[in-house]
C-alpha cells in the first residue's frame, strides 16, 4: 500500500541575526533531516523533548513555513511545488490540532462561527445547511448543539479541545496533524481526547500524526512511534515494538520515565546528564553522546545514520 504521507530528509534552518545591522552570526537547525511515511488510515506518533524540531515538523507538512530542503507528498502531491490554488484544495485535505485551546480560538467568536468558518471560507454550506452541519461536528466530539451560541470562555480546556477538534474535521480532511494535543489538559480528561481521536480514526478512516512529548500518551493511539532528538529522529518502529525492545539510549531514558502506577513495582531509572545542547551549537559525532550514559569513542567524532537493525526497527547509533 503506498503512504497517504511521505517526508523526505526535511530541514529548517533560521538565520541567528545579531549587531547593529543584523547581521547574521550563526544558524539555528531546528530540524536537520528528517524523513518518515504515513500509511492511509495509521497513525504515527511523534515523540521528543520540548525545543527538538516536533512541531516544526508539523508546520513543515501543512506548508504553514516555508522549508530549507526537503520534500513532503500527500498522496503523490508535492505540497512545497504545489500553487496558491493546488495549496489551497491540499489544506482542505490536511488540517491541524493546536496545542493550546485557550489560545488556538477567537474569543471574539462564538463557537457557531468558529467551526462553520472553514465551510464558508471553501464555500461548502451556508444558511441553515451549515447550522446543521456545524451540530453535527459538535454531536462528533462529545458536545451539543446548545452550545453553538457560547464563547471559548464559556468552556472547560477538555471543551474547548473538542471545538478545535471539530473546527479540524469541518472540511472533511483525510489527514490530521495533533499538536500535542493534550499536554495543556488535566490527566483524567487526556484519556477521554485521546479515545475521541481514536473514535474518530476508527469512524472516518483518519490518517493521524500524533505529536507529543510524553511517550506515555502515545503508546495506546500510534501504530508507529518515531523519537526525534535535536532536530533528527533517532529511533522509528511499531509501537508494541518500540515499547518492547527500545534500542537507543534516549527512548531507552524517555521509557524508563513513565510514571509506575504500582506503588509495589520498581524500575530501574536510565537517568542522562544535563540539558539538551542548543540546535544552534549542534555538538559533532552523535547528538545525544554529551548526556548519553552508554557513549564510547566513535561516538563524539561521527555521526550515526539511521539503518534498519530489525524489520521495521530503524535506530541512530553506534551500538548498532
Amino acid at each position: 500500500m503506498d503512504p497517504l504521507v511521505e517526508v523526505r530528509d526535511l530541514k529548517k534552518y533560521y538565520p541567528v541575526k545579531k549587531g547593529v545591522w543584523a547581521r547574521e552570526s550563526a544558524t539555528l537547525r531546528a530540524v536537520d533531516g528528517v524523513s518518515f511515511e504515513i500509511q492511509r488510515g495509521r497513525t504515527l506518533g511523534l515523540v521528543g523533548e520540548s525545543g527538538c524540531g516536533k512541531s516544526t515538523v508539523a508546520r513543515l507538512i501543512l506548508r504553514l513555513v516555508e522549508p530549507t530542503a526537503g520534500e513532503v507528498y500527500f498522496d503523490k502531491t508535492s505540497v512545497f511545488r504545489a500553487n496558491k490554488d493546488e495549496l489551497r484544495k491540499l489544506r482542505r485535505k490536511m488540517q491541524i490540532v493546536f496545542q493550546d485551546p485557550y489560545s488556538s480560538l477567537n474569543p471574539r467568536m462564538p463557537v457557531e462561527e468558529i467551526v462553520g468558518e472553514g465551510l464558508t471560507i471553501h464555500g461548502l454550506a451556508r444558511g441553515k445547511e451549515k447550522k446543521e452541519r456545524v451540530a453535527a461536528l459538535l454531536e462528533m466530539v462529545g458536545l451539543g448543539r446548545e452550545h453553538m451560541g457560547r464563547y471559548p470562555h464559556e468552556f472547560s480546556g477538555g471543551q474547548r479541545q473538542r471545538i478545535g477538534i471539530a473546527r479540524a474535521l469541518a472540511v472533511g480532511p483525510e489527514f490530521l496533524i495533533a499538536d500535542e494535543p493534550v499536554s495543556a489538559l488535566d490527566v483524567s480528561i487526556q484519556a477521554q481526547v485521546i479515545n475521541l481521536f481514536e473514535d474518530l480514526q476508527k469512524e472516518l478512516g483518519l490518517t493521524y500524526l500524533f505529536i507529543a512529548h510524553d511517550l506515555r500518551v502515545v503508546k495506546h493511539i500510534s501504530d508507529r512511534v518515531a523519537v526525534m532528538y535535536l532536530g533528527r529522529i533517532v529511533e522509528l518502529a511499531e509501537g508494541n515494538e518500540l515499547y518492547r525492545n527500545p534500542l537507543h539510549p534516549y527512548t531507552q531514558a524517555l521509557l524508563s520515565a513513565i510514571p509506575v502506577t504500582d506503588p509495589q513495582t520498581k524500575r530501574k531509572r536510565m537517568l542522562v546528564e544535563g540539558d539538551p545542547p542548543s540546535p544552534i551549537h549542534i555538538p559533532p559525532g552523535c547528538r545525544f553522546h554529551p548526556r548519553c550514559p552508554k557513549r564510547f569513542e566513535p561516538c563524539d567524532q561521527e555521526e550515526p545514520v539511521l539503518r534498519e537493525v530489525a524489520p521495521g526497527h530503524w535506530v541512530s547509533c553506534h551500538l548498532y
